[in-house]
This record gives structure tokens, C-alpha cells and sequence, in this order.
């Protein structure tokens, strides 16, 4: 067996144990190839400056993620933190070997040592962030990979809205993928909600889960934009489908402005 097709076969087993298994079951016989997303919450102790986390990420990871191939890498912080201060990674990988490798590839990577020596060799009386919470998402099929705004291609002003849709049951958060692979996402694209990731969570805290991202100028712009979507017949029919009843449990919406040197 190639290295290849052992690491990754090894490491989907374990990853995907549990609710991803289900998914597995569910998307059987779609071979297309999908976005692996690692997001990292970064938290700090109230008043708590992270300006060294800040220097490691633009001039060390990010830059070393990019040697490594894994491109539009997003930063953010949240402009009304619901759970105390954070800074928001979202690291897309083009695969699950990718996603399995990266940090071994990094600490080989004498370029990333030296950038990253001050952060990795923090004090303990001085650390650079209090604890990273982590989630592994699998990118749905109706939007497998990654898509960089167009107003952060074209450098401009730009809000985000991060939600997370959990459900009661394993079954349940399927069928809200299923609903979203079933025309939600088109019409999100279509009244110009400009969305960038939609991953359902395989592995992190409050699962069952999915995550997903949207982008717009500012919040009111995004707000209008969110109206459309909600008179789009498309969206009326799919809400009043039995078969989509009771999917969302809970719904946590965060609006993040993306730092300086962020991809995203």
C-alpha cells in the first residue's frame, strides 16, 4: 500500500468515526474531491493583548502553511465576542493527508523555526494566547472547496458572518447538509450572501454540527442581502419540507472583521 493512501485511509477511520461516519454513508459514490477545514479559536484572558500570536501567524505559519500548499488562509477577530476575546484561524486543506501532515511538515521547515523561534519558546509566566479550542470540518458537496471573496480579492472593506447550526441528533445535522446541498447554497450565492466555506464538524466540541462562512461590504449590507435570501421561493420551499423539520437546535452567529494580513 502507498504511504499516501495509508495515511489517509488510517487517519479517515479515526477521524470520521461517530456522526462523520454517517456522512460517509450518506455521500456514498460521490468521489469528488473536498476542502478538509481546521479552525482554531485562539482565546485570550480579558484584556489580554495578542500581538505576539499575531507576528507568529503572519510571518511565520501563514507564510510556512503557504510553502506547504495550503492557501487562503483566513484570520479574523470577533467584533462582539460571545464567549470572551479570540483570534479565528481557518485553515483550508486540500486533503486529509494535508490536514494529517502539515505540522510535522512545519516543524521541519527550518525557514518556519527560525520565523516562528519567540512564539514557540514563550514563557510559561508569559504565554502568547490562555488555550486553543480546534475543529476538523469537511467541506459539503454542493460547495467542495473554498471560495476567496471577491471583495477580499479586491481589497476592500469587508465584514463576515460565522454560523454554526448544531442539531439534536446525528441524523438530524445530516439532513441539514442534505439541505443545503439541495439549493440553500445556490440561492445564498445568488442574492449575493457571497459565502466562502460550508463544513460539517468531524471532529471538535458540540457535535453534532456544521459551520459555515459568509461575507459581505458591511453588516447592514450583509443584513439586506440575508433578507433576500429569506422571500427567495426556493428558501420557502425547502424550509416548509417535512423532511427538513427539526434539523437546528441551536444557531450561533458571529461577525468577524478579518485582520491585516489575513488571505481571506
Amino acid at each position: 500500500m502507498k504511504r499516501r493512501e495509508f495515511i489517509t485511509g488510517s487517519l479517515a477511520a479515526s477521524a470520521l468515526a461517530g456522526v462523520s461516519s454517517l456522512a460517509v454513508a450518506a455521500e456514498k459514490g460521490q468521489n469528488m474531491e473536498r476542502d478538509y477545514y481546521e479552525l482554531r479559536a485562539y482565546r485570550f484572558k480579558a484584556g489580554a493583548k495578542h500581538d505576539r500570536l499575531d507576528n507568529y501567524l503572519e510571518k511565520a505559519a501563514i507564510p510556512g502553511w503557504n510553502r506547504l500548499g495550503i492557501k487562503s488562509v483566513g484570520v479574523f477577530t470577533e467584533i462582539e465576542p460571545k464567549d470572551g476575546p479570540a483570534v479565528w484561524v481557518l485553515i483550508p486543506h486540500p486533503s486529509l493527508e494535508s490536514f494529517s501532515t502539515a505540522w510535522s511538515r512545519l516543524n521541519a521547515d527550518s525557514e518556519y523555526q527560525k520565523a516562528a523561534a519567540e512564539y514557540l519558546q514563550t514563557a510559561k509566566t508569559d504565554p502568547a494566547f490562555d488555550r486553543i479550542d480546534s475543529w476538523l470540518l469537511l467541506a459539503f458537496s454542493g460547495m467542495p472547496r473554498l471560495e476567496v471573496p471577491e471583495l477580499t480579492r479586491e481589497k476592500k472593506q469587508r465584514v463576515f458572518e460565522m454560523r454554526t447550526y448544531e442539531s439534536h441528533s446525528e441524523l438530524k445535522a445530516l439532513k441539514k447538509v442534505q439541505m443545503f446541498n439541495s439549493g440553500e447554497i445556490e440561492v445564498m450565492k445568488e442574492v449575493k450572501l457571497s459565502p466562502v466555506f460550508y463544513g460539517q464538524a468531524l471532529i471538535g466540541r458540540d457535535l453534532p454540527h456544521l459551520t459555515y462562512m459568509l461575507c459581505g461590504e458591511n453588516k447592514d449590507v450583509h443584513k439586506k442581502h440575508f433578507g433576500d435570501f429569506g422571500k427567495h421561493p426556493t428558501w420557502d420551499k425547502l424550509k416548509n419540507d417535512p423532511e427538513y423539520a427539526d434539523t437546528v437546535s441551536k444557531i450561533t452567529s458571529r461577525f468577524l472583521e478579518p485582520v491585516s494580513y489575513s488571505q481571506i
